[in-house]
C-alpha cells in the first residue's frame, strides 16, 4: 500500500488536508511583468525568497537580498499585516531593506503591500499573480520602477 503524504490538521471541527507542495519554479517559470529583467543575483535571491515563503505558513512574505534572508511575516491574517511583520522585524535588527526582493505565498490582491514595501526600500516582487485585480499592483510597479515576476503558482499552507 502507498505511504500517504497528504498533511492533514484539525479546523473547527474538521479535517483540513493538504496534499505537498514539490513545486520549486526557476527563473525559467518567471513572467515579468513590470521593470527590468532581474540580474542573475536578483533572480537568485527570488528562487531564494520564494522557497522559504513555500515553507512559511500562510499568509507569508519574505524579504531577501544577496543570497540571504532578510526578515519574514507568517500566519497573519492579511498580507498587509505579514509585510508590516517582516518590516519591523527587520528594522528591529538594523536590517537594509533597500533593493531588497520580497516574495508572497499569495497574490497581492490590491496595490498596498508593493506600495508599503517600496516605502521600505523593496525594489523586487516575486508573486504568484491570479487575482483579477493584478493590474493594480503590476501598474504600481511600473509607475515607480519596481520590478515584478509572476510565477502562476500559489504556496498557500495552513
Amino acid at each position: 500500500m502507498p505511504v500517504r503524504t497528504d498533511r492533514m490538521r484539525s479546523a473547527l471541527g474538521g479535517v483540513l488536508v493538504q496534499q505537498p507542495d514539490l513545486k520549486a519554479e526557476t527563473p525559467a517559470d518567471f513572467k515579468l511583468v513590470a521593470g527590468a529583467e532581474p540580474s542573475e543575483a536578483v533572480a537568485a535571491d527570488m528562487i531564494l525568497a520564494n522557497k522559504i515563503v513555500k515553507h512559511s505558513k500562510s499568509n507569508a512574505i519574505v524579504l531577501a537580498r544577496d543570497g540571504r534572508l532578510i526578515s519574514s511575516g507568517v500566519g497573519q491574517t492579511s498580507r498587509v499585516d505579514a509585510l508590516r511583520q517582516a518590516i519591523d522585524k527587520a528594522h528591529s535588527f538594523n536590517l537594509d531593506l533597500e533593493d531588497a526582493v520580497m516574495a508572497s505565498d499569495a497574490f497581492f490582491p490590491f496595490a498596498d503591500c508593493v506600495e508599503i514595501a517600496h516605502k521600505a526600500g523593496v525594489r523586487y516582487v516575486i508573486q504568484p499573480g491570479g487575482s483579477i485585480r493584478d493590474t493594480d499592483s503590476v501598474d504600481y510597479c511600473r509607475e515607480h520602477g519596481l520590478t515584478m515576476v509572476m510565477t502562476g503558482f500559489r504556496h498557500f499552507r495552513h
